[in-house]
């Protein structure tokens, strides 16, 4: 089959590119080997779709930690107003929420695929089943993509494929092998926003206990590198919820640095006010033991594993606890610490880090400074973004940048 642009992939990335090269008047062949586009976009945002971050552009570029500058071409030709005003244009009102966080207006990311599904077709835009087995090169130039079912001959193809993560949605690292086919560095991979293990056994004796309005900070080598308030999850593993998915983007060197979690309990007392509500509880409870004078601060199955933190004996009664044990339990809710380990493995993260290396993409046209005709998109790319929207600003934008100038290099 001929055409003018083929894009490897249908994912939100993918789908961008494809639009941006058809209303450029390019011909476009979309590969997509799942049964339906924008698998991995359905479940975002816990099935809301975190379109964007309302924020201005130098906030946007602060919310990515990994070659941030790369993007700077991309984002002043798509910034979020304009992905704004984009899914407007399609039918789809948003609203933004805390953290200038943008979502759709009636919390479906299905609508949000339709509406893009819709424009494909509109466009005339070709989908095809297919999975991209290699890349078509002639005189050190793209001239196609080999599909496992058929060859797709044209001058220019977009790599948005995704990365590792979310396996079962059609992420198989497909973009990285095609990318070392073209002789592109593909830096390493590992999850970013991803649930991190344990060194221990504490979260096991807390599996399926849920924190609400708590605040975890994260220390690297002893030194805060990220701090917020929300919700985790303990699990078998270790520790999983929006905080440390949020948490783990910042944790990028387990090969060489320690990460501890510490957990304020009660983030809304400082130390005095705290002080002089364990000495309310204490009083209620003066001929307890200390084990059963807990059940007021903190959840039963967090009592007996804060009680042997706490190194207070749990039989010791309330009224023989000393002024030190009870500063120490406060200092303990107050930062209460589990060792990290590592992240879970990257078919668990939201996102990949690693990818295609930034230095061999073009950054104004997203165009291979390796093999002519040949562009990317997303997150094959050596980029991540924290957690509120970013990541798709990515996607969105690149997406768009590689799409037009796929579609402008096919027609001159």
């Amino acid at each position: 089959m001929k055409c003018d642009v083929i894009v490897i992939g249908g994912g939100p990335a993918g789908m961008m590119a494809s639009i941006a090269a058809a209303e450029s008047g390019a011909r476009v062949v979309l590969l997509e080997p799942n049964s339906r586009l924008g698998k991995k976009l359905n479940i975002t945002g816990k099935g809301r779709c975190n379109l964007t971050n309302n924020c201005p552009p130098a906030e946007l570029m602060q919310n990515i930690p990994r070659n941030s500058r790369f993007l700077y071409s991309a984002f002043s030709q798509m910034n979020s107003q304009d992905v704004i005003a984009f899914f407007e244009g399609l039918g789809v009102p948003v609203k933004t929420e805390r953290g200038n966080r943008v979502f759709p207006v009636s919390d479906r990311s299905f609508d949000v695929s339709a509406a893009l599904e819709r424009r494909l077709k509109e466009l005339g835009v070709v989908i095809l089943r297919d999975r991209a087995s290699g890349l078509l090169q002639k005189d050190s130039r793209l001239t196609g993509v080999r599909g496992e079912r058929e060859t797709y001959t044209a001058p220019c193809a977009v790599v948005a494929t995704g990365g590792l993560s979310y396996p079962l949605t059609g992420s198989t690292g497909d973009g990285y092998r095609l990318s070392e086919e073209a002789g592109h560095t593909v830096t390493p991979l590992r999850g970013s926003l991803v649930p991190l293990e344990e060194e221990g056994s504490v979260c096991a004796a807390l599996q399926g206990l849920s924190l609400r309005n708590v605040r975890l900070t994260v220390l690297e080598e002893g030194r805060s590198i990220f701090t917020d308030f929300g919700e985790l999850l303990f699990t078998h593993f270790g520790l999983s919820g929006p905080l440390v998915l949020s948490a783990s983007a910042h944790m990028r060197d387990f090969e060489e640095k320690r990460y501890t979690a510490v957990i304020d309990l009660k983030p809304a007392l400082d130390q005095q006010q705290l002080d002089r509500r364990i000495l309310a509880d204490f009083e209620k409870y003066r001929n307890s033991d200390f084990v059963n004078a807990l059940n007021d601060l903190l959840p039963h199955k967090f009592i007996n594993v804060f009680v042997e933190h706490s190194r207070i004996p749990p039989r010791c009664k309330v009224h023989s606890v000393t002024r030190e044990q009870r500063q120490g339990m406060a200092a303990l809710l107050k930062a209460f610490p589990i060792p990290i380990r590592g992240p879970r493995p990257v078919e668990e993260a939201i996102i990949t880090a690693g990818g295609v290396a930034v230095e061999e993409i073009n950054p104004s046209t997203m165009e291979s400074k390796k093999l002519p005709g040949l562009y990317f998109a997303g997150e094959v790319i050596d980029v991540d973004a924290y957690t509120g929207g970013f990541n798709l600003q990515i996607a969105w934008a690149t997406g768009y940048v590689a799409g037009q100038h796929a579609a402008w290099a096919s027609q001159g």
